[in-house]
């Protein structure tokens, strides 16, 4: 009896599956927004009710290998460049973008210290603000108003925006780097500093006498060697 040989079909090519006419709603609204959108504006343009997340979630897999991969930021939702291919997208081109020492004080400040007023945070630089130096990092949209503090006045409080997450590369503030790591990474003595004033929201003002070290003196360094690395792109 022969026994005829039967070939295996290895060579079968696996197409993606197809698209649901929502998802395809969906990409095609996050591609030509000008800005990340929240999930609440993403479900008002679409046609019907929908799982929003878990779509964004499959079509993030989706493109997580590709050229272009959808991103979320303080969540918000965005098609991004490749990281991997960032290198394709840059220019020959220098670009000045040096802040003012009193800016990047000024940004320091209110990052570790938001929602801050301005007297607050001239009581914690010890100086009074210099001309527009608030209203440089409002311009690059960096800080912005966030409410009036329940006091007498009322005064204006600043907290930081998505622009300087997506900036300086941060999924949240809480990724902001705290006194332990910014002491082990040499920035600032650890020792001098109380850790409760990092990323608590509140004003710092206990033995504010008693130490006249500047502690964010260090952490401009930081920020603004951020900086002068895009200008060397």
């Amino acid at each position: 009896m022969i026994k005829k040989k039967i070939k295996k079909k290895d060579n079968v090519i696996n197409f993606p599956p197809k698209m649901s006419s929502i998802e395809k709603e969906i990409e095609a609204i996050i591609f030509a927004a000008a800005e990340p959108l929240d999930l609440e504006t993403i479900q008002n343009k679409i046609s019907k009710k929908a799982d929003i997340e878990k779509i964004l979630l499959k079509l993030q897999t989706e493109y997580s290998n590709r050229g272009i991969n959808l991103v979320c930021i303080s969540k918000k939702w965005s098609f991004r460049t490749s990281p991997n291919l960032s290198n394709l997208m840059t220019q020959e081109k220098t670009v000045e973008k040096k802040l003012s020492r009193a800016a990047i004080e000024t940004l320091a400040i209110i990052v570790y210290h938001q929602p801050v007023t301005r007297a607050e945070i001239e009581e914690i630089r010890g100086v009074a603000f210099g001309t527009n130096t608030l209203e440089i990092l409002m311009e690059l949209n960096w800080v912005k108003p966030g409410g009036r503090k329940d006091v007498p006045g009322k005064p204006i409080q600043y907290i930081t925006t998505d622009d300087f997450l997506s900036h300086f590369n941060l999924q949240k503030l809480s990724d902001l780097p705290t006194v332990d790591e910014l002491g082990a990474a040499g920035l600032i003595d650890s020792s001098n500093i109380d850790n409760a004033i990092f990323g608590t929201g509140k004003f710092y003002k206990e033995k504010q006498d008693d130490k006249k070290e500047d502690i964010y003196s260090n952490i401009d360094e930081m920020l603004s060697g951020t900086l002068e690395s895009e200008e060397d792109r």
